[in-house]
């Protein structure tokens, strides 16, 4: 029998199909994010192989309640960016919901933490400067609704430590 993990990630795999994270299969991304999150458990990284799937395919939130449960449904509602006009309304959107996270379902603040230190390393490591600065440019508006304290602090020493002073 399949583990939640191994269910999430073949669900990931399926749903994002042939879809790309620069010249790399999805499922780069998606790894990357998991192994980030090993150390926070299996609930973490089923969220963190599940985070971009409703956002980015046909998915729907109603599938992954009855695949996994409501509340790993409701983590990826959290993480699912609103609809807007480009990515900055997309993102001042998201933001304000994430900022009013509480309790349980802060899991996806950690998720979303993971994520965003994922894509600054990719970032850093393939030299796409456009995407780090993009970033870093939103990093104090994304640290303002994300950030709790004693939730994730050693990914955002990390993060910290790859933003310019």
């Amino acid at each position: 029998m399949k583990s939640m993990l191994d269910k999430a990630r073949a669900y990931a795999i399926k749903n994002h199909g042939d879809q790309q994270y620069g010249d790399k299969p999805y499922i780069y991304h998606l790894e990357s994010v998991v192994s980030i999150l090993q150390p926070y458990g299996e609930r973490a990284q089923v969220i963190g192989y599940l985070h971009d799937v409703v956002e980015d395919t046909p998915a729907t939130f109603e599938e992954i309640a009855r695949a996994f449960d409501a509340d790993i449904a409701k983590a990826v509602a959290i993480l699912t960016d609103q609809v807007g006009a480009n990515r900055k309304e997309r993102k001042r959107k998201t933001y304000q919901i994430m900022s009013r996270v509480t309790g349980d379902l802060e899991i996806a603040l950690l998720v979303k933490t993971a994520d965003r230190l994922a894509n600054i390393q990719a970032a850093v490591d393939g030299g796409r400067k456009d995407k780090f600065a993009m970033y870093a440019k939103e990093h104090d508006q994304f640290r303002e609704a994300v950030y709790r304290p004693g939730l994730c602090d050693d990914l955002w020493l990390k993060i910290s430590g790859l933003m310019p002073s």
